[in-house]
């Protein structure tokens, strides 16, 4: 793993010189300790072009090919440049075929590959690469600048694009290094903020800088932009149920190879280990490839509704491995600081808190660790997909009876604890009356489209104009659309919630520990047969997982088996009940906070009341605008002060 960063220009005024690339590549020290590089080159005008010029910046974590892969890496003749984040796990298969075709190698690095592989290949090169990536290759010749993310969108990527210049980094806060760099706020990427929890591609949470979004490839060339897919499965193909009972053999066969592919590096290796299904699987398929134990990682809380330990613990005894169990007594006030400085952008997913301590005590003894992400979503591993199938069965209703079952007289249905029984039939009956694809949104949103008509101010909500949230996952959905409904909101999730929240916690916590992180299931292969699956394949009542589960039998202890889906977490309704609780009041309440004109200050009041009074959890809610706040903070206003002086001057 490594950071990126750097720019194209034909504007002198635009020009970035050494001493602001170098600031670049500070940004990103965190992603890569090891070793640092920089390119910055001229070309004079031609004809039909102007002065064009080129600077690339690299920090290396050091995985493959430690003496020889020094970046920015450049091709035989000097011509074609490329700085590269990530791993190719099929380069070495890539690299005999290139030599075939008479290729030469001075490295032995998985970067070099990818230089040939255009050389040879062009345009096309990526459709033939297997692995997590983002990368900039400069091609100096035809003065243009090639920028490209993986499938899932393991690896991130930003880009400022504007008159004679195109700025790009791996992490925001390198280009905000870029003196002059914009940092005005997006208003309709705040609201998509408080919907899904995150920024969704191709937005961020400044007007004019964007993310690529995954499996994309941007050509800058002649001054323009052209962003394209290179890889565009077709989510509306479905085998049959009887080539579904084929598939086990081959989803085992896939999965394998993919695991046994990345565990090649020259660093300690290990993995996470939760004691969930997925996590499971690919350690007892690690296992199954090594000569040794493998090394495994698993966090503790002190509370035991968030506490995964026993399982993770038998899963260890079950394989052999060397374990590595820690119990955290998570510092919220602290982790928060340094959340915030790290994920550049409003991010409120919790679950970035039990990630990141896992991650700095897996790196105290690995480098790279191998994770179960992309299992449920591949698998229909989430308890929202059976709700999704009650809904299903809603529709099939006859209109009068749908109108009335979804009429408003269900709000008067008791709800004084949200995941009380009735809590929870008063939210699903309240969302009927929208269609299947918004009715998700509706459940999944931090705060739903009658959450935030009550939050926002009228300064906001007209700021918005037309800005629909909801168009970002009904695009998705829209991929799938000859699916049935489920298998298509699993879909949505693959393109949507994990690669905008899932690889983006993933990727920032680890890398912030600087720690490479594996997920053999976002394998592309694995993804393609998983997608063609029919639903009843995976999903059965309210089981998931169904055929993962068959094909891995041998691998899973009978305790785990049996065993409900527990989410990664923290107690957060706890935090805003007690430490966090006066803190939380003061600053999202106090004159600063209100002089932002984002919210209502009695809507915002009514939520911490109702959460200290226990009548409704709305701590992922607080967490969200607490979040926010302290995030404007550190980025907008520039408060030399940290998280921590904030929070602990308003207790």
């Amino acid at each position: 793993m490594c950071g990126i960063a750097g720019a194209v220009w034909t504007d002198s005024r635009l020009a970035l010189d050494a001493p602001t690339l170098q600031r670049m590549a500070d940004a990103l020290r965190h992603r890569g300790p090891d070793d640092e590089g920089c390119l910055l080159r001229t070309l004079p005008p031609t004809a039909t072009a102007p002065e064009t010029s080129a600077g690339l910046v690299h920090r290396r974590l050091s995985i493959i090919d430690l003496a020889g892969g020094r970046q920015p890496m450049s091709n035989e003749d000097g011509s074609i440049h490329i700085v590269f984040n990530g791993e190719i796990y099929n380069f070495r298969a890539l690299r005999e075929r290139l030599q075939e075709q008479g290729h030469r190698f001075r490295t032995q690095s998985d970067t070099e590959v990818l230089l040939h592989l255009y050389e040879q290949e062009g345009d096309r090169f990526l459709e033939l690469v297997n692995g997590m990536f983002a990368f900039a290759l400069w091609d100096e010749p035809r003065r243009r600048l090639i920028l490209a993310r993986d499938r899932l969108g393991e690896k991130p990527l930003v880009y400022r694009l504007e008159p004679g210049r195109l700025v790009f980094a791996s992490e925001l806060k390198a280009l905000l290094a870029v003196p002059g760099m914009g940092n005005e706020l997006d208003p309709a990427s705040v609201d998509a903020y408080l919907v899904y929890q995150y920024v969704p591609h191709p937005r961020t949470i400044y007007r004019g800088i964007c993310k690529l979004p995954p499996a994309h490839m941007a050509v800058y060339e002649h001054g323009a932009l052209r962003i394209r897919p290179y890889w565009t499965p077709d989510f509306n193909h479905e085998i049959s149920p009887r080539e579904a009972e084929d598939a086990r053999e081959q989803l085992r066969t896939l999965l394998s190879d993919s695991v046994r592919i990345r565990l090649e590096s020259e660093v300690p290796l290990g993995a996470f280990l939760s004691g969930g299904i997925d996590s499971t699987i690919i350690v007892g398929l690690m296992q199954r490839f090594s000569s040794s134990p493998v090394k495994t990682f698993s966090i503790g809380f002190p509370i035991a509704e968030y506490d995964e330990t026993d399982y993770a613990r038998t899963a260890a005894q079950a394989f052999g491995t060397e374990h590595h169990e820690f119990r955290v007594e998570p510092d919220a006030v602290q982790i928060l600081d340094r959340l915030i400085w790290h994920y550049d952008e409003p991010f409120a997913d919790s679950s970035a808190i039990p990630t990141w301590y896992v991650s700095r005590e897996t790196r105290s003894r690995v480098t790279v660790a191998l994770t179960g992400d992309g299992g449920d979503e591949l698998f229909a591993g989430y308890p929202r997909y059976w709700a999704m199938s009650i809904g299903r069965g809603f529709d099939a209703l006859p209109p009068s009876l749908r109108r009335l079952l979804a009429s408003p007289w269900w709000r008067a249905l008791p709800h004084r604890r949200q995941k009380s029984f009735w809590g929870r039939v008063r939210r699903f009956a309240e969302s009927l009356r929208l269609s299947p694809q918004r009715r998700y949104l509706d459940w999944i949103a931090i705060f739903n489209w009658a959450r935030r008509a009550e939050l926002y101010s009228a300064q906001f909500h007209e700021s918005l104009g037309g800005y629909d949230p909801a168009e970002f996952l009904e695009e998705s959905y829209a991929r799938s659309s000859r699916r049935d409904i489920i298998t298509a909101t699993t879909l949505a999730d693959l393109t949507t919630y994990l690669p905008c929240d899932l690889m983006v916690k993933v990727d920032i916590a680890s890398m912030a520990h600087s720690l490479e992180t594996r997920p053999p299931f976002l394998d592309h292969r694995v993804v393609e047969l998983a997608a063609s699956l029919p639903m009843g394949a995976k999903l059965r009542g309210r089981k998931g997982k169904r055929i993962l589960l068959r094909a891995f039998s041998d691998l899973i202890p009978p305790s785990i088996l049996r065993r409900g889906k527990m989410g990664f977490g923290v107690p957060l309704d706890h935090w805003f009940r007690g430490p966090l609780s006066q803190p939380t009041w003061n600053v999202l309440l106090d004159e600063r906070t209100l002089r932002r004109g984002w919210f209502r200050p009695e809507a915002v009041r009514r939520l911490l009341e109702e959460h200290q009074a226990g009548t409704w959890n709305h701590s992922h809610r607080i967490w969200a605008l607490l979040f926010f706040e302290l995030w404007q903070r550190r980025w907008i206003d520039h408060d030399s002060r940290s998280v921590v002086s904030a929070l602990q001057v308003n207790a």
